[in-house]
């Protein structure tokens, strides 16, 4: 954690969750940032959980029952664990998983993300989301674009200012993948006072983030087919049996590319 490039005096989003999710790889000013969120919205560590059960939840989807073999995992974060890799290859030993981040930290400790199965490759590409044309060239070193692909946007899309940018990035990733590639998108909504008023925080601590309605999240999969249950709040999707989550302010969705 003493790369020269890792600003330490600004909050960052891959730290922040870092911190929510109880990780070390954070430092005062994300747990400052962390607990001010906290405070505001006293659901956002449930928000932070939910994104990952449902990533982990997707992914294991996606490798077994419907055999997707290739990830691009965008806004990776830090690592933690199941990582992407980790639930698709535990599942199918060869499947290839290209991780995308613009975090220096998480740059730092790419390697503990591209420890791969003998049978599969994982790979790590620094790059903003705003640049999905460097993304997929980057990515074709190791994913073959003419098979189906599991695009995998977990709390990543809210970090794009302009809606309409971040539909158009989703549209340009999917346009470069066959017939029987899927969306998977969790992104926070605007859905409950408390959570407006994080986002407020959020903006005036330098580290901003986007809420979108369930609608918008909904608009990201035009032209897909979507899973069960569709757009719903990412704690719903698909709960264990015997359980009833309660609603958080953050939704999500699987989507096929027909």
């Amino acid at each position: 954690m003493t790369d020269p490039k890792i600003d330490a005096t600004r909050p960052s989003s891959a730290r922040v969750w870092n911190y929510l999710l109880e990780g070390k790889d954070n430092f005062a000013v994300d747990r400052e940032l962390g607990e001010a969120l906290r405070s505001a919205h006293p659901g956002i560590v449930a928000v932070a959980q939910a994104q990952r059960r449902f990533l982990i939840q997707a992914v294991t989807l996606l490798a077994g029952e419907v055999g997707i073999r290739q990830f691009l995992d965008i806004g990776t974060g830090l690592p933690t664990a199941d990582n992407t890799h980790e639930v698709a290859q535990r599942v199918a030993p060869e499947s290839r998983v290209v991780y995308v981040d613009n975090d220096p930290l998480v740059l730092v400790h790419a390697r503990a993300l591209l420890t791969s199965s003998p049978e599969g490759e994982t790979a790590y590409v620094d790059s903003n989301v705003e640049d999905p044309e460097r993304i997929l060239s980057e990515a074709a070193w190791t994913l073959d674009f003419s098979k189906p692909v599991a695009l995998t946007m977990i709390g990543i899309l809210g970090n794009v200012a302009d809606y309409a940018e971040a539909r158009s990035i989703v549209q340009r990733l999917l346009a470069a993948m066959p017939s029987g590639s899927y969306l998977a998108v969790s992104d926070g909504t605007s859905t409950s006072v408390q959570s407006v008023q994080s986002q407020r925080i959020a903006n005036q601590s330098g580290h901003p983030y986007n809420l979108r309605t369930p609608e918008e999240i909904g608009g990201y999969f035009e032209g897909l087919e979507l899973l069960d249950p569709g757009v719903v709040s990412t704690s719903l999707w698909r709960p264990e049996p015997g359980t009833e989550p309660a609603a958080l302010d953050v939704y999500c969705a699987v989507g096929r590319k027909p």
